[in-house]
């Protein structure tokens, strides 16, 4: 009878040659994990330094003795700044110029205008906000410690301060400024002086120096 011995189906292409993987050997085992043990470290101090470089300028001054925190000027102290120095002319410095809103004003209003500020991060957004706004030509940033710097080529002096820095900032000033300078405290006034002008109400009050007046007037004892 036809068929009742035929023979077994021949099986499919490939089908006899699957085979189940052999698991990994002891070798092949360590030295994955050998690698993994190199690239964690490696990523984790990457990050680590990458963390210490962006936090170092922040936290560095904080460290000193007289540390003058980054505040962003609001800006009604912005315009309070600005009408304080109308009339005026000559050169401006922005002492602790943070992001350099302010250099980028008073360089708006016609002034030369340079910024001290001891975070280099500040500083670099300082100068591209000045070419964003198109006044980079007449402004200038500078990386440095406020006490490092003599203010004495400067006309106009802008300060936004802390109470424990004024006193010795004060007689910094005192001693380095010629008679047609003008400073302008923001915040906080300076302890022994008397301003001859003051403008604003709470935080976005200005207080205004003229250098030939303090000279004859307010002079500490």
């Amino acid at each position: 009878m036809e068929g009742g011995g035929g023979a077994a189906p021949e099986p499919l292409q490939g089908e006899s040659q699957a085979q189940p993987e052999p698991p990994p050997s002891p070798e092949a085992s360590t030295l994955k994990k050998r690698r993994w043990g190199l690239l964690l470290p490696g990523l984790v101090g990457g990050t680590l330094v990458a963390v210490y470089a962006v936090a170092t300028p922040f936290v560095t001054p904080a460290l000193r003795k007289v540390c003058l925190p980054f505040v962003p000027a609001t800006t009604k102290q912005i315009e309070n700044v600005v009408k304080m120095l109308q009339s005026r002319s000559g050169s401006l410095v922005d002492i602790g110029s943070g992001d350099g809103r302010i250099v980028v004003a008073a360089a708006k209003a016609g002034f030369t205008a340079v910024g001290y500020e001891l975070n280099p991060w500040l500083v670099w957004y300082s100068r591209y906000r000045a070419w964003r706004e198109g006044v980079h030509g007449s402004t200038k940033f500078y990386i440095s410690d406020l006490w490092k710097v003599s203010f004495s080529q400067y006309t106009n002096v802008v300060v936004f301060g802390v109470p424990q820095m004024m006193p010795q900032l004060e007689k910094k000033l005192e001693l380095e400024l010629k008679d047609d300078a003008r400073v302008i405290a923001c915040r906080f006034p300076f302890p022994h002086w008397s301003p001859d002008h003051v403008t604003g109400e709470g935080t976005d009050t200005v207080w205004v120096y003229d250098a030939g007046t303090l000279r004859g007037k307010g002079r500490r004892p």
